[in-house]
């Protein structure tokens, strides 16, 4: 019987991978960003308003101007090393904090009128808790004699810079700037029925030239602000 041949069978060779193109590190940064752009909106639920962080950039105040400077600031109370300078800080790590009796207010007061486009707030529910305010009013007027209210706002759980909404008041309804001597800020309630109050950062913004005359010059002492409350 003839021997049987035997056939030599080929290792089969599984095929190259494909070479994966080649990404630059500024093209990975770019997709990472604008992936990230959109998930705060995604993620929100219908009925969730946005924070101001995710939903107000740093470009809604361009063109304006910050004149808070050119006012006198005043509180109801504070908490040692806890007051006007560290509420008028850039810093966000910084708070006012009031150390007396519901409602807890914030005086603005300006030597002369000045037209507000717009106010805003940081409030941090996450590091302030308890402290957070949850209903909040924006009064106005040329003194303390004829405050008026211009809004109230009901905060839940806020984050960030939050605005005060200016359209449609007093006299100026179509242009949304409001004309006063003096804003106050008045809280009167807190998150978990806490006494006390942090706010972490306040300002005033005007599109108005008058309102910020550079040769303007600012309160420093409150003896100038008693002198304007004598007038």
């Amino acid at each position: 019987m003839p021997p049987r041949s035997r056939t030599r069978q080929q290792p089969v060779r599984e095929p190259s991978p494909s070479p994966s193109p080649v990404v630059s590190e500024n093209e990975s940064i770019e997709e990472t960003i604008s992936q990230g752009e959109g998930d705060d909106y995604e993620n929100l639920d219908d009925d969730q308003e946005p924070t101001l962080e995710s939903a107000m950039p740093e470009s809604s105040i361009e063109g304006l101007k910050e004149i808070g400077n050119l006012a006198c600031w005043t509180v109801s109370s504070a908490k040692p090393g806890n007051g006007v300078e560290q509420l008028r800080d850039e810093n966000t790590n910084l708070f006012w904090q009031s150390d007396g009796p519901q409602p807890h207010t914030i005086n603005i007061h300006f030597a002369k009128r000045v037209f507000v486009r717009k106010i805003r707030m940081y409030l941090d529910f996450e590091n302030d808790e308890s402290y957070t305010p949850t209903r909040m009013s924006i009064l106005s007027g040329t003194g303390y004699h004829d405050l008026q209210e211009v809004t109230t706002m009901n905060f839940e759980q806020p984050s960030g810079w939050i605005n005060v909404p200016l359209d449609g008041v007093h006299e100026d309804l179509k242009s949304g700037r409001l004309r006063t001597f003096l804003i106050q800020v008045c809280i009167h309630a807190n998150h978990q029925n806490g006494k006390d109050t942090h706010v972490r950062g306040l300002q005033i913004f005007s599109d108005e030239p008058s309102s910020f005359n550079p040769d303007e010059v600012p309160f420093t002492s409150k003896k100038v602000f008693a002198e304007l409350e004598l007038r």
